[in-house]
């Protein structure tokens, strides 16, 4: 599994624990909680771009 690869999944991982443990309150969470979830799902798409774009570079090398 590549460095990035790994980042995604840590990123994915915190973004799921914070909105599971969201879930388990009887409340809207709060703001600071919303940012850092939606921060960790703009995080999570650059890096998936990210590897996106090193893949499609690998293939034009190799193809």
């Amino acid at each position: 599994m590549s460095d990035l690869e790994s980042l995604l999944n840590r990123l994915k991982d915190a973004q799921r624990t914070l909105i599971t443990e969201a879930a388990k309150i009887e409340m809207l969470p709060p703001d600071s909680v919303l940012r850092r979830v939606a921060d960790l799902e703009n995080t999570i798409a650059a890096v998936e771009a990210l590897i996106e774009e090193q893949a499609h570079r690998r293939g034009r090398a190799t193809g």
